[in-house]
């Protein structure tokens, strides 16, 4: 990555998900580190997160979860993903993700899940490790 151009993040709350006080807080926190935020706003559907993600050229898909739905939505999300070639692209998870769902989330191509409670800065360090 261009030394001189700040890593862009689209953060977005999917599906019927109506909490978004944590993801704020997040978006907050990855500003003041410096990164570059598109926040998408409150219930995404997949379709939207894909478009908005390739429109915007970013580094790094975040998702912001805490309805449960998780599973389900990054499902239906991986091959809109990979159908606009964003598989190069980081993909992360946050919100009320039960250890159980972890590997899946994993295996579903989201290297980073950070559970309620995770570090702000355990979240920013991960980024900065894992975007080329």
């Amino acid at each position: 990555m261009n030394a001189q151009r700040r890593i862009r993040i689209v953060v977005a709350k999917p599906g019927l998900d109506g909490h978004d006080v944590g993801a704020k807080v997040v978006v907050r926190a990855l500003m003041d580190a410096g990164f570059e935020v598109i926040y998408t706003g409150l219930r995404q559907p997949p379709e939207a997160v894909a478009r908005i993600a390739l429109e915007e050229d970013v580094d790094v898909i975040a998702l912001s979860s805490m309805a449960g739905s998780h599973l389900p939505f990054c499902q239906r999300l991986k091959p809109l993903l990979e159908e606009a070639g964003l598989t190069d692209k980081l993909w992360v998870i946050g919100g009320n993700l039960p250890r159980q769902d972890h590997d899946a989330l994993r295996a579903l191509g989201f290297k980073g899940v950070f559970p309620t409670g995770s570090k702000l800065d355990d979240i920013v360090g991960f980024i900065r490790e894992n975007v080329a």
